[in-house]
């Protein structure tokens, strides 16, 4: 089999056969843009491209998931040469067009909104005409996100404001500038796991960490390849984590509500920072502060955030016009339509009803898993991400990033357990829902299933089994009795 170095190489041939593949058969922008980089081509060349992009991406999950295997079994080479892999594999997907996802598009198009005066949160991209600012950005954006408000936070508006700003709103410099907060969003990432992976069991654990959050071919697709802000997000509430396990939980509060303010999944992390807080102090008093500090931080960064950005608190409103659209990956919305469609001719109140009773479960899970991290029984790191996980699950509006949000929480203290080889055999699946255009075809789910299928195969004979629970677990970021306040 391959050695750590040919995985490295054959990862970074699959990286540049997507990237290359991408410019024939990539999110291309509607409106030609004046370069001709980024043109849409015939159907034989599209094809090409998007042959050459699926056989590049099964090359690059295939790399993948053996450098994973060898990381496990200790070889030294593979945990020295992760940051370099992640280079060889990144580089590729920087230089390419939009990969797997318009939302690039959405993002400019919502910039350029904010530029023009118009209400983000009150109107989608559709009221951009043709003599604004990122007109040509709002023409590409998908399907029925054309007229959908934003339902990301003030934070993330202004930097897509200062990106349409500084290159004028034309497609491709626009998008290249969100390729750089992405690239960003990457690094603080790495930042963040290799902290608490390095504090939670010891620095020969950090290979394996980032080997499942950042080189993970899902993270690479889409946060490099699409851009998705979920990367900021990420990388700011578990850059705050680490911090408010160090001690410095009111430095940890505050970026966890600047996560808040790209995307509202990241409150959860508030929940875990205050375990983290309860802990140091003990008691009920500890509790009390742990339930009540963090939020006030947190809260006071999202009002000032707003009034700052001068967006208004119009978000406040629309982080739920996503679940308004159908995704097959929702488990709960699936659910409710089948139901619905049983019980009556109007599926949707049914829909509704099943996708609440989701979220509910949901909050049951979170709570439950902070309860054991106040306890001692888990580390609040791992209870962190697998309540985001559990978020995804039972959330009305999934797609196939949104994994990410607790996978790079859990590698960071738990990739070599179960639950980390599992969330690998996840992500490898997912990774082909979406094709290289970013329309989500019926092959793509087939070949998910066939990649899901042959990995819990793969878990069950050749299982990685590290306990997650029992006994005194260390508190990744540092021993919280012995931080300062």
């Amino acid at each position: 089999m391959w050695s750590a170095a040919g995985c490295r190489w054959l990862g970074a041939l699959g990286a540049l056969a997507v990237a290359v593949g991408g410019y024939a058969a990539g999110t291309l922008p509607k409106q030609p843009e004046p370069w001709g980089l980024w043109a849409v081509r015939g159907t034989a060349t599209t094809v090409t491209g998007a042959v050459l992009a699926y056989l590049g991406l099964t090359v690059l999950v295939a790399a993948w998931l053996r450098y994973g295997t060898l990381l496990a079994r200790g070889e030294r080479e593979a945990r020295d040469r992760v940051l370099a892999t992640l280079v060889l594999w990144t580089t590729p997907l920087a230089l390419a067009p939009p990969l797997h996802s318009a939302d690039v598009y959405s993002y400019i198009a919502q910039g350029a909104m904010v530029l023009e005066g118009y209400d983000v949160y009150g109107a989608g991209p559709s009221v951009l005409g043709p003599g604004d600012l990122g007109a040509d950005a709002a023409a590409s954006v998908g399907g029925h996100w054309t007229d959908t408000p934003a339902p990301y936070g003030p934070v993330f508006l202004v930097l897509a404001q200062a990106v349409v700003k500084a290159t004028g709103g034309e497609i491709v410099p626009a998008v290249l500038g969100m390729r750089l907060l992405a690239l960003g969003a990457l690094a603080l990432i790495v930042w963040a796991v290799r902290g608490l992976a390095g504090a939670a069991a010891g620095s020969g654990r950090v290979g394996g960490a980032l080997w499942l959050a950042v080189l993970n071919p899902l993270l690479l697709i889409h946060v490099v390849g699409g851009m998705h802000n979920d990367g900021l997000m990420i990388g700011l509430m578990l850059s705050g984590v680490l911090l408010a396990g160090r001690g410095r939980w009111v430095l940890g509060s505050v970026l966890a509500g600047l996560a808040m303010m790209i995307k509202s999944p990241a409150v959860v992390a508030l929940l875990f920072i205050g375990v983290m807080v309860a802990r140091r102090h003990g008691g009920v008093r500890g509790v009390v502060k742990g339930l009540t500090l963090p939020g006030l931080v947190a809260g006071a960064v999202a009002a000032g955030a707003t009034l700052l950005a001068g967006t208004g608190f119009g978000w406040l409103r629309t982080q739920s016009v996503a679940g308004a659209i159908h995704t097959a990956l929702s488990l709960t919305s699936d659910v409710g339509l089948g139901l619905g469609l049983l019980l009556g001719d109007g599926p949707e109140p049914v829909k509704g009803v099943v996708q609440k009773l989701g979220l509910v479960l949901a909050v049951g899970i979170i709570l439950e898993l902070a309860r054991r991290a106040w306890k001692g029984r888990i580390d609040p790191v791992l209870g962190l991400g697998l309540s985001l996980v559990a978020l995804v699950a039972l959330s009305p509006m999934v797609q196939p990033w949104y994994l990410l949000w607790g996978t790079c929480a859990v590698a960071a203290v738990a990739w070599d357990a179960r639950a980390g080889q599992v969330l690998a055999v996840l992500s490898a699946a997912l990774v082909y829902e979406t094709a290289p255009s970013g329309a989500t075809p019926w092959y793509g789910f087939v070949a998910g299933g066939v990649v899901l299928a042959a990995g819990l195969v793969w878990v069950r004979r050749s299982p990685w089994e590290r306990p997650l629970e029992g006994g005194a677990v260390p508190v990744a970021g540092g021993d919280l009795e012995r931080t300062r306040p």
